[in-house]
């Protein structure tokens, strides 16, 4: 007897048992015939997750390999990851997931009512990668601090994170980041069958008071001082696609999920699912947290500078806006796909400052009657003045693209846009600082005294040595260069940037073509670039279809410029894609 199934689309999702009931001669008989999962289907029209296009399922369900998007927004760097959403018992994995996050909905699981509806399922994956009390997926460290497990940015891939949270019972894996925890989410979405992606926003605003003003705080040598606010210089959530019902949407379309716990004044919380289109449109009230989601994509910049009698006044600076750029990976390339356009419209553009607007009496009751122009008049009171406007434009600019171990070389650009001459002087620094916009050490400062003649420009060479950062960076390849006027002088000027400093690269080479079940090998090479030896170092491999276990190698001690090469021999189980992801560990990042 061949038997089809044939589940409605409204089904719930998880793992049935099929049992055959025989009756013959008076006499009943029970045989269990096996199990089968039903899981939600973007190629079925009927579905809420139904994807008309046949190249954005591949890439969105089907595609288990991946890119995160980190750095700063003049400085995108990228690490592939290992969705593995394929891979033997990570299906099991995900339906353990729902099971434990059965709580969320009143805490009966009884009926699984709940679990034909994308957005509920979504609702729970999202409250169980990082926001549940005792069983999340990930834990954050506590102020940097990663001796009592992983370093979040050691991980390749979610397969290793899920296998470990399940054997552990289900408690939290130490430890991750928006990076990691919005890659997780991704894999787990894709393997019930909901298309998903992850998606990168540079310039992220974290307010606690103001929701739509992020505050930053400088002292008179340029130091970042540490306030309740903070800017990442870069956040990762993700993206699913569903007809959301609740909103009475007939068809399919980008749901923003972010699972990483954010202080929102009223507690820390994960956020979503909120569409991306009532984003940019400013309707803050057809959905889940569209505040918070419209403020981490159009905050305003303030920056303050704390003089050492307790007063703070505004700086003269080119602000950038929050949300400068969102992106992800693009359908059927490994190059990244820019859509901020999704999110926001062009800015200064009519439809742009409507959504303001709009967004901004629903989030400011006490504005809900206001015009237009009182709003403005509210906005520009907050906002900086323009460098412009103090007859000075200055910019620093990279002349080189740093890597571990090399200098850092910049031109410092001054332009005096009065007839008279300028006579400044700024103090100049460089910090450390972490992704999530956290300031390190200080490890550089200067003084420079600058004379403009009139219509004058000046290019001025900085170089900030090895020496000088490289005992601070550790996992935190970021700093923070700052150019500040005296207050003495008169009007304050700020300028600042960002700088990546690259890490130096791991290069895999495959010596023979992967073929299922014959043994294969590849070679992995690295050169230590510093002037000093590099201790403690671990390679970390992990390799989609190639081998089950991440594997470690200890390399120990390398000299300097010494080149280390590993040969690493493996059996691919599975056919596909196959996909070998190495990462460096040691005692500086």
């Amino acid at each position: 007897i061949n038997i089809s199934m044939f589940p409605p689309s409204s089904a719930c999702i998880g793992r049935y048992i099929l049992n055959m009931q025989i009756t013959s001669c008076g006499h009943t008989y029970q045989r269990c015939l096996g199990d089968f999962y039903v899981l939600f289907n973007p190629w079925c029209a009927d579905d809420p997750v139904y994807m008309d296009n046949q190249a954005h399922r591949e890439e969105y369900v089907l595609n288990e390999h991946g890119i995160l998007y980190e750095g700063v927004h003049k400085h995108i760097t990228c690490r592939p990851w290992h969705f593995g959403q394929f891979e033997e018992g990570i299906l099991d994995i995900c339906l353990k997931i729902l099971d434990m996050g059965a709580s969320y909905h009143q805490g009966s699981d009884r009926d699984h009512c709940w679990r034909n509806d994308p957005v509920h399922v979504s609702m729970v994956v999202n409250h169980m990668i990082c926001s549940h009390t005792t069983n999340s997926i990930m834990k954050l460290p506590e102020n940097n601090d990663y001796l009592k497990g992983t370093k979040p940015f050691s991980w390749n891939g979610s397969v290793p994170i899920l296998q470990q949270w399940y054997k552990g019972r289900c408690r939290p894996v130490r430890y991750g980041y928006c990076g990691p925890l919005a890659s997780v989410m991704c894999t787990v979405m894709r393997c019930l069958g909901i298309p998903s992606r992850v998606v990168t926003n540079f310039c992220f605003p974290c307010s606690v008071e103001n929701p739509l003003g992020v505050n930053e705080i400088f002292d008179c040598t340029g130091k970042n001082l540490c306030g309740k606010d903070k800017l990442w210089r870069y956040h990762c959530w993700n993206e699913s696609w569903m007809a959301r019902r609740d909103l009475n949407q007939c068809c399919g379309d980008w749901q923003c999920l972010d699972p990483t716990p954010l202080e929102t004044g009223r507690g820390s919380a994960c956020s979503g699912p909120t569409w991306v289109r009532s984003i940019r449109e400013g309707e803050l009230d057809l959905d889940y947290d569209g505040h918070h989601m419209f403020s981490r994509v159009n905050s305003n910049y303030v920056g303050w500078l704390s003089q050492n009698n307790g007063k703070r006044t505004k700086f003269f600076c080119d602000a950038w806006p929050c949300g400068q750029r969102l992106i992800t990976k693009s359908v059927g390339s490994e190059l990244f796909e820019d859509i901020t356009g999704a999110y926001k419209y062009e800015l200064g553009s009519v439809k742009n400052k409507e959504a303001y607007y709009r967004a901004y009496r629903r989030i400011h009751p006490g504005y809900c009657n206001a015009s237009n122009c009182h709003i403005d008049r509210e906005l520009s009171s907050l906002q900086n003045p323009f460098l412009s406007d103090s007859g000075i434009n200055t910019r620093l600019k990279m002349a080189n693209c740093p890597m571990y171990g090399e200098d850092v070389q910049l031109h410092w650009l001054l332009e005096n846009l009065r007839s008279e001459n300028k006579n400044l002087k700024f103090n100049l620094s460089a910090q450390i600082v972490t992704y999530s916009g956290c300031p390190m050490d200080q490890f550089w400062k200067d003084t420079v005294t600058v004379t403009l003649g009139p219509r004058e420009v000046k290019k001025i060479p900085l170089c900030i040595s090895y020496n000088q950062y490289g005992p601070h960076l550790c996992d935190h390849n970021i700093m923070k260069v700052v150019a500040v006027s005296d207050p003495e002088c008169g009007e304050v000027l700020m300028v600042s940037r960002d700088i990546v400093v690259n890490r130096p690269p791991v290069i895999v080479k495959l010596l023979s073509q992967p073929r299922l079940k014959v043994p294969c090998t590849a070679e992995i090479s690295f050169c230590n670039p510093l002037q000093e030896d590099m201790k403690n170092c671990v390679m970390t491999l992990e390799g989609c279809g190639l081998f089950k276990e991440p594997m470690t190698i200890d390399l120990g001690m390398l000299a300097s410029n010494q080149q280390a090469r590993t040969i690493v021999e493996f059996t691919p189980y599975r056919l596909g894609s196959h996909r070998l992801l190495a990462n460096l560990g040691c005692h500086k990042f």
